[in-house]
Formats: structure tokens, sequence, C-alpha cells
């Protein structure tokens, strides 16, 4: 029976410890070595399978380019998701998004922008048209008073007289409803100049002003600075509420038989006075022939 040498028992021990641990490392390092491999492989396939992000990115630019001719079907709505994503021109170079502009205003919020400002000036002008405009003249108005007698023009006047209506029937008075302050007032005023002198000699024709809502030392500089040599009758104000005046300037045209002919408002000039006093005059007369 062979006798054991117990010292060498520890060292086959050990051989044999050795061996086991190496098989199981090469045992582990293969199967892990596989796995890897496999997840690798899968991932690979994955990344074959799917574009990267710059591919899907380019790949609409690059079917663009490759087929000219193709209809551009779908680009807007490529070209609205690429500058969402922040992508920039090709031309730009790198296309990183520190070249973009974040302050420019997109395409249509300047055309936008462009019509608010073109609205705003028309607007504007429109306005300003409409406050600088010359009002518009000689326009007949309506009026209870036309073919009734004339209320009473009598009164004190600015250069210290007295004028009656009444003792002016037998030709036309011109009874006209004014103020120093009423703008259409002051460009009517030399219409009324020019009338008043071309019809003076003939004395076919009286104008008769009547003070409105103004004081008599204004009235009196103005027509020393204006001219103008016919009586201004100063009125408390019962002469224009009989007349119905709600405004200046009011004419009042009144027939050589002491009725209201005409009333007009907004002004009035000395070719429109002389053209409404020849119609009426006219329809008169044809009136006369028939009746």
């Amino acid at each position: 029976m062979a006798r054991t040498d117990p010292a060498a028992t520890p060292a086959t021990d050990r051989a044999a410890d050795a061996v086991d641990d190496d098989a199981v490392d090469t045992v582990d390092d293969d199967a892990v070595d596989a796995v890897d491999e496999e997840v690798v492989g899968a991932s690979d396939e994955e990344a074959a399978a799917s574009p990267t992000d710059d591919e899907a990115v380019d790949a609409p630019v690059g079917d663009v380019a490759r087929d000219e001719d193709a209809p551009a079907e779908g680009t807007a709505a490529e070209t609205a998701g690429a500058d969402a994503g922040g992508t920039a021109d090709p031309a730009d170079g790198d296309g990183s998004d520190g070249d973009v502009n974040e302050l420019d205003v997109p395409r249509r919020g300047r055309t936008a922008l462009a019509v608010s400002v073109i609205v705003a000036v028309l607007a504007v002008a429109f306005v300003w048209v409409l406050a600088t405009r010359e009002p518009g003249t000689d326009r007949q108005a309506s009026s209870e008073l036309i073919g009734r007698a004339a209320p009473a023009v009598r009164g004190r006047t600015l250069d210290g007289g007295s004028f009656d209506l009444d003792d002016h029937q037998g030709r036309w008075v011109v009874v006209n409803f004014f103020a120093t302050w009423c703008v259409p007032c002051q460009r009517e005023h030399p219409e009324l100049v020019r009338f008043d002198e071309a019809h003076r000699a003939v004395g076919d024709v009286r104008v008769v002003s009547v003070l409105y809502d103004d004081d008599p030392d204004d009235a009196r500089e103005y027509f020393a600075r204006n001219g103008g040599d016919w009586p201004v009758v100063l009125d408390d104000g019962h002469i224009a509420n009989d007349y119905g005046v709600t405004g200046v300037p009011e004419t009042y045209l009144v027939a050589p038989n002491g009725r209201v002919a005409v009333k007009l408002i907004g002004g009035v000039t000395q070719g429109g006075l002389d053209d409404v006093i020849s119609q009426v005059e006219a329809a008169s007369d044809g009136e006369e022939v028939t009746g």
C-alpha cells in the first residue's frame, strides 16, 4: 500500500485549484465576450437601420438635390420643422444655432408690420385732410323760414348807428350771421367784401352782418383789419334765435318782397351768391309768366 506524502498533498490541491480557476475564468471570459458581441452586433444593426440626426435633417435636402424635377410636396412642412429645430441654412457654414439672430422678425411678421404702418399713415393722413380741407360753401339748407316773412333784424351797429331790415324792402338783403373766432367766417369774409363792392354802386343788394356770440371790440378790430363797409348789428341772442341759427356761418337771402328765399351754410362766395339770386329771380319770373 503506497504512502501518501503529506507534504505533497497541499501542492497537489493547489494545482488542482489553479486548474479549476483557469477553467472558470476561461469559461467566464468566453461567455462575456459572446454576450458583448451580441449586444454590439444588435446595436450596430439598429444604428444601420436608424439614420443619425444629421442624416435625418439632411435627407430632405439630399432628396431635393438628387431630383430637382420632383414635386416639392411637404417641403414647406419639412423646412418649418428644420427651422423650429434650429437648423441653419447650409450656406451659413457649420449650421450652429449661435449664428441665428433671435431678434430677426419672421417674414410674415415683417409683412404684417409693414401693412400696419401703412394703414396707420393713411389713417393719419385722412384725419389731417378732414381737419384742413376747405369746408363746403354756398350749401343750401332747409329752413322753416323759407317762403315766410323774414324775422326782424333791428338794432345798434358796431359804428354806433342803427339798422332795420324793414327799411330795405324792394332789394335783396344778405343777412349774414358770423363771429370773428369762426374759421369758415374768416374764409368767406373776402368773398363778402367783393360781393358788397360789386353791388354797392348798383344798389340792388344790401349786406348786413349779425354778430354771433362775440365781443364787439374784437369785431371792430376784425373789420378794421380785413375790410368790409356794411352794417354789423349787435345781438343779445334774440335775432339769432328768431332765425333758428345753430352755428356760424349762416346766411339768409331775403328777397325784395321781404320773404326768406334761401338759407346757406358753411360759408358763401361772391359767385355763389350771385348764382342763387339769379336762380330765384328766374324761378319767380317763370311763375309770374305762367300765372
